[in-house]
């Protein structure tokens, strides 16, 4: 951080080193405006704006009682290519997410799940091959992580899929949807992602606990049998704890890394 800088960033600065190099630690209650304005010999306004791009940044939180303290940088590792898999064990979309989290030592589970019928927008009805206003059953759920939110998934079947593969039920699939599908004469064979970065809407910035300035990433993946569209899941990962990952081709050679952020 060269001197020409504002104050506030040198500041600002100075705080995510020691949080990244373990000085202050998760949970840990950073020095109160007072003494951060003791320290630097600067004004009131300054340490703000310091604690303000940490705080966008997703580094730290203001709680309540407590001040200004460290938040954990819990980086979580979705496997894209084969976290669907019907090979799996695990062949659900849930069940596979539990057993992903499990394989990294942590809890998964899954809450608010909501089973609705609605009509397709332009983008669902192009995705989908289906008629633009035609009914899509979704299924939803709010997916969590050491009881922190974790991403939000949402999943579109064409009405005559759903209502022949059991998927209009408000309850859990036995063996999971994809297993339900191919039973039905319904493999998926093929997938197309698509992944974006944008800022979340209000309602996904408070379901998934975000601060100010956290952006999310948005995965669509459409599966695909041998004649048409089956699925579309849409997946909002909290931006500051994931990351996607593909692994793709001979990798024999490859190891496995716990973190990508290499900021």
């Amino acid at each position: 951080m060269a001197q020409s800088d504002p104050l506030y960033q040198r500041i600002a600065s100075e705080l995510r080193d020691q949080i990244r190099s373990g000085a202050i630690k998760a949970g840990e209650r950073l020095p109160t405006e007072l003494e951060l304005r003791e320290q630097y010999d600067v004004s009131r306004n300054t340490v703000r704006l310091a604690l303000g791009l940490l705080q966008n940044e997703g580094m730290i939180t203001s709680v309540q009682g407590k001040g200004t303290i460290v938040r954990e940088q819990m980086m979580l590792t979705y496997h894209a290519a084969w976290a669907e898999s019907r090979d799996r064990t695990a062949s659900d979309q849930t069940d596979a997410f539990n057993a992903e989290m499990k394989n990294q030592g942590r809890k998964g589970e899954y809450r608010d799940f909501e089973m609705r019928i609605k009509s397709a927008s332009p983008v669902l009805a192009a995705r989908l091959n289906v008629e633009e206003g035609d009914s899509l059953v979704s299924r939803a759920i709010t997916r969590y992580v050491d009881g922190q939110p974790f991403s939000l998934q949402d999943s579109y079947y064409p009405m005559d899929i759903a209502q022949e593969c059991g998927l209009l039920s408000p309850h859990d699939v036995p063996g999971g949807v994809i297993r339900a599908m191919a039973a039905k004469g319904h493999k998926e064979i093929g997938y197309v992602d698509e992944l974006t970065t944008r800022m979340p809407v209000p309602d996904e910035a408070r379901k998934l606990g975000l601060t100010t300035g956290t952006p999310v990433l948005v995965y669509v993946r459409t599966t695909y049998s041998d004649s048409r569209p089956l699925r579309l899941t849409l997946t909002i990962f909290a931006g500051d704890r994931n990351r996607v990952v593909y692994e793709i081709g001979d990798l024999q050679a490859y190891t496995p890394v716990e973190n990508g952020d290499e900021s």
